[in-house]
């Protein structure tokens, strides 16, 4: 990798410096406020080759150099056996980077195609599999966290596709305990914006590899809400910004959710919060029947 004022290539240096300082206070208050990362903590960073990934390495690494708590990041990617795979890229940067790694050879790939027939979505499976692969080799390598580079918009865009086409209201929790409790999944960049992230990796110029699995599938349903939520934003500059706000900021007893509120138990609520309360009408009368002294 080029020095940092050879590879911003697209934007000057005034603009990337806003950029980056931008991303790492993004990336900074998630950790803070989700407790993801802790002193001693060994963190897989899982490296696709795409924009998101690659930006989260370099924020990692640079907050690394300074955060008030020791934590180690080692890179590993997943090499599913993709046709026309560049498997020399990733080896090449992280080698260039001194950045510790590993690369996981499964070829998820032959299976996909298999299962999945022509025409279909591959992303569901393809996901599956890399991420059971990913959560059995941190346990290899002793990582007690997994981060992955999944961002603000990923989980809004999961949130709209829950709700459209799951049934549920549910998105990508900053913070996640696998099913088995043996992983803790982070999510580092949920406060950064896809568009800041784009802006920043062509700055940096990362040798980008395309997925052509699934990223030559037309009409997935993400793209179709990824642009129902880019057409908001445009005609209401803000929205995307309010809408994951809302994500933490829920109200359980205004939603429908028995499991999550105990509507059943409303009536014994009401009849504590009545006992306990003072009757300040029944004073008040009281206090005009005491006789003047």
């Amino acid at each position: 990798m080029q020095e940092l004022d050879q590879s911003v290539n697209t934007c000057d240096k005034r603009e990337f410096d806003k950029l980056q300082k931008r991303l790492r206070r993004n990336v900074g208050n998630a950790i803070i406020d989700y407790a993801m990362i802790n002193d001693g903590d060994r963190v897989m960073v899982c490296l696709s080759g795409g924009k998101d990934s690659y930006t989260m390495l370099e924020i990692l690494r640079n907050l690394q150099r300074n955060a008030p708590v020791n934590f180690e990041l080692v890179a590993v990617n997943m090499d599913q056996k993709q046709p026309g795979f560049p498997e020399h890229v990733l080896p090449q940067y992280l080698a260039q980077q001194g950045v510790e790694y590993h690369i996981v050879e499964r070829d998820t790939y032959s299976i996909v195609k298999e299962k999945v027939p022509e025409g279909k979505t591959t992303c569901g499976l393809c996901s599956r599999l890399r991420r059971g692969t990913l959560y059995g080799f941190a346990e290899e390598i002793g990582a007690n966290k997994i981060a992955l580079g999944h961002h603000r918009d990923d989980m809004l865009e999961t949130l709209f596709l829950n709700m459209f086409f799951g049934g549920s209201l549910k998105s990508m929790p900053p913070k996640l305990l696998s099913d088995d409790g043996k992983n803790i999944v982070i999510r580092p960049m949920a406060y950064c914006s896809e568009a800041d992230i784009a802006r920043f990796s062509e700055a940096k110029g990362f040798p980008i590899i395309p997925c052509n699995l699934c990223g030559s599938q037309e009409n997935l349903q993400r793209q179709v809400v990824k642009e129902m939520l880019s057409d908001w934003e445009r005609k209401h500059p803000g929205r995307i910004e309010t809408m994951f706000k809302a994500l933490t900021n829920v109200a359980p007893s205004q939603l429908a959710d028995r499991d999550l509120f105990d509507f059943h138990g409303l009536e014994e609520k009401q009849r504590l919060m009545k006992r306990d309360r003072i009757d300040t009408v029944n004073l008040m009368a009281q206090d005009d029947d005491t006789p003047l002294s």
